[in-house]
């Protein structure tokens, strides 16, 4: 399958992706490197990577990553409930807690899969989300270079697990820090911005096909003007789709010229107090005016 096979079946499972995206994707799997997408929050970044999971039909393994992630939460632990329990088993069977060897304590047996592992050791090729990879510190990130560089993980009391498959890798980051050379070096890069508006009129066309034409491509000017507003949290994609299928639930056909009732649903677009007090009914009706004046150049430069 080739980039333009690709796009089409991210297409056909609601992910429309742009030329360079696909070929970056394409190389990824080609190349069998992850993939590291960086961008603002609510660009579609975890979202294409679900996608690339439907469109391969393959599993999704996702791992959210955090401040404090370790080794337990992400790779691999041991069952200590169970090894604890075969230890007392083993001592009522026999007079000595030797008949139960350590090495059947550390045996797969009670080795519990977590995400890392679980994409390592699965039967079938999965797509592997690594989610906000910035957000776990340096020491993890050390940790994933084994990972991602020789497709194992190493258990010391267990030995090492080598991918059956290598899995399709995503690493998403929000930028809340710089990741190291080490990890960049290791991956294929893509910056995911905000769509254009034509490509965003498409994403909500294919979300929502029962919306009317008119209103779609009035809302969705309505929020490519508002994303210049300086805004605390801008609206990404997901909020547009919020918004239009509210509006839509509301019966509307267009995007309505009465800014009080624009303002009234503004809730699925601003999800702070300072932006929510920044568009008033005033600065709304100018947005509002301003698809008349500036929609058509918009479409042009798309």
């Amino acid at each position: 399958m080739d980039e333009a096979g690709l796009r089409q079946r991210l297409h056909a499972v609601g992910y429309i992706a742009d030329e360079a995206m696909a070929t970056t994707l394409w190389l990824a799997g080609e190349l069998q490197r992850p993939l590291l997408l960086e961008g603002d929050a609510g660009v579609g970044k975890t979202a294409l990577a679900l996608a690339l999971a439907r469109a391969g039909d393959r599993r999704l393994v996702r791992l959210q990553c955090h401040e404090g992630l370790d080794l337990s939460q992400a790779a691999y632990e041991w069952n200590y409930g169970r090894q604890l329990l075969a230890i007392r088993l083993s001592e009522a069977a026999s007079s000595s807690a030797q008949a139960l060897r350590e090495a059947d304590l550390f045996s797969r047996e009670y080795l519990l899969e977590r995400p890392l592992l679980a994409a390592i050791d699965s039967e079938q090729p999965c797509v592997l989300l690594i989610d906000e990879v910035d957000r776990a510190d340096e020491a993890f990130e050390a940790f994933l270079l084994e990972v991602l560089a020789d497709w194992q993980i190493t258990v010391p009391e267990f030995g090492t697990v080598r991918a059956r498959h290598v899995p399709v890798v995503v690493l998403t980051s929000n930028g809340t820090r710089e990741l190291s050379d080490a990890l960049r070096r290791r991956c294929l890069y893509h910056w995911l911005d905000y769509p254009t508006l034509a490509r965003e009129i498409d994403i909500v066309r294919h979300t929502l096909p029962g919306a009317e034409t008119a209103l779609v491509e009035q809302a969705v000017a309505f929020v490519q003007r508002l994303r210049r507003e300086d805004l605390g949290k801008t609206p990404g994609v997901a909020e547009t789709l919020d918004w239009v299928r509210a509006l839509h639930r509301l019966n509307w056909r267009e995007l309505a010229d009465d800014p009080q009732a624009i303002v009234a649903t503004l809730g699925c677009l601003l999800k702070t107090r300072e932006d929510r007090f920044q568009m008033g009914p005033e600065r709304v009706l100018q947005l509002v005016e301003g698809r008349r004046s500036v929609g058509v150049a918009e479409k042009v430069a798309a």
